[in-house]
């Protein structure tokens, strides 16, 4: 079939389109009929006239699958709602002053990347990969500043059609904190209170586990690294790596927070470093907590630095 968003010919059974990774427009969802994944009805049909089954799925969107260049990538829809974000109760006794206020946030509904954004996938969009860390493509991508960030964002939506980009503090925090499920999982770190669990951090991301202080010549003489995505357990949204693994770049200016409430919160105008979250493969227990945070200058880059992709409904 001729696919509307490329004009180019697709397999009969495609339910995305292969150059762009855009949804065939009201594709029957039901793998029985004889019209499954075909791009031929139109925008305001409810219903397949082949089955008579709903064309809504059954996952309602709850997550999004893209292809570029033959590479898939998944987004998980996060509902939106209202949390409260810094130095909570579970943070007693590890969070630093720069993490208060708690203070309320209230955010709209959202897509974040499943993992963060793989050596493979920035290969397939930029046509090299920058990364430290080799020899396994499915490794976060890293050493790449917030400016390197935006080009790939800008090329990715070019090949796509869609509008990705960085998330807001906020948005990171919420989705680490596991959104709405977070209310009931007061965790220190995302979905667990184990950093073991979750994180690949300096104690656990090397060839054995390191106990007592930290340390870099035993960071170093231990092959710490970085290690694949979805290694360790998902959060409560089925989000990989949000504490440690490889820091990420958010799209805000960094700022002290404040104390009132905050709708959708986008960061200052301008200023000097941009906020990086989640902790890393070389940092202690302490930096790969949901509610830390750290800045860095647009035009740095290091291997315990990546990203991780956000797209608004």
């Amino acid at each position: 079939m001729k696919c509307p968003h490329c004009g180019k010919e697709h397999s009969d059974s495609a339910k995305f389109c292969e150059n762009t990774g855009k949804e065939l427009l009201k594709a029957c969802p039901w793998e029985d009929c004889a019209d499954y994944g075909k791009a031929i009805l139109p925008m305001r049909a409810k219903f397949c006239p082949r089955c008579g089954r709903p064309l809504q799925e059954t996952t309602e969107q709850s997550e999004q699958t893209f292809t570029v260049n033959g590479v898939e990538f998944k987004m998980i829809k996060v509902e939106g709602g209202t949390f409260s974000m810094g130095a909570t109760p579970e943070q007693t006794g590890d969070a630093y002053d720069y993490e208060e206020p708690v203070h309320s946030v209230t955010l709209s509904d959202y897509y974040m990347g499943e993992t963060e954004v793989t050596q493979e996938l920035w290969q397939a969009v930029m046509g090299s990969n920058p990364s430290h860390f080799t020899g396994n493509n499915q490794r976060p991508v890293e050493c790449v500043t917030w400016d390197d960030c935006q080009k790939f964002i800008k090329e990715l939506n070019r090949l796509t059609g869609r509008s990705f980009r960085l998330p807001t503090e906020a948005e990171w925090e919420y989705a680490a904190r596991g959104g709405k499920h977070g209310e009931k999982h007061t965790y220190k770190y995302s979905g667990s209170n184990n950093p073991d669990e979750v994180a690949w951090y300096w104690q656990n991301s090397g060839d054995k586990y390191l106990s007592g202080e930290w340390d870099w010549d035993k960071i170093k003489n231990n092959n710490c690294k970085t290690h694949p995505v979805k290694t360790k357990k998902a959060n409560k949204l089925g989000l990989y790596d949000m504490s440690g693994n490889v820091c990420e770049w958010c799209n805000d200016w960094s700022e002290d927070y404040q104390s009132s409430p905050q709708i959708n919160p986008k960061g200052p105008a301008m200023g000097g470093n941009r906020v990086v979250r989640g902790g890393c493969w070389s940092v202690s227990g302490r930096y790969v907590r949901v509610s830390d945070r750290c800045g860095s200058t647009p035009c740095h880059g290091s291997d315990d630095l990546g990203l991780r992709l956000a797209l608004s409904l």
